[in-house]
């Protein structure tokens, strides 16, 4: 990560300054960590149910 700093007279560190891609990318792993959250309590699926209904939705072949 090409990361600088801003820092007050005394050297101590204010502020950080990363390239917008970085965040950008930084700001989609918070999005799909929240998510993951949000959906922690959900009931799961088994990848044999998955595959299944995507077969009977023609969107898999079996």
């Amino acid at each position: 990560m090409n990361t600088q700093y801003i820092t007050d007279d005394q050297g101590d560190k204010l502020a950080v300054v990363i390239p917008i891609s970085e965040y950008e990318e930084l700001m989609e792993d918070v999005s799909d960590l929240a998510a993951v959250a949000e959906r922690r309590d959900e009931e799961t699926v088994s990848l044999a149910e998955v595959k299944q209904n995507l077969i009977a939705d023609g969107l898999l072949q079996g």
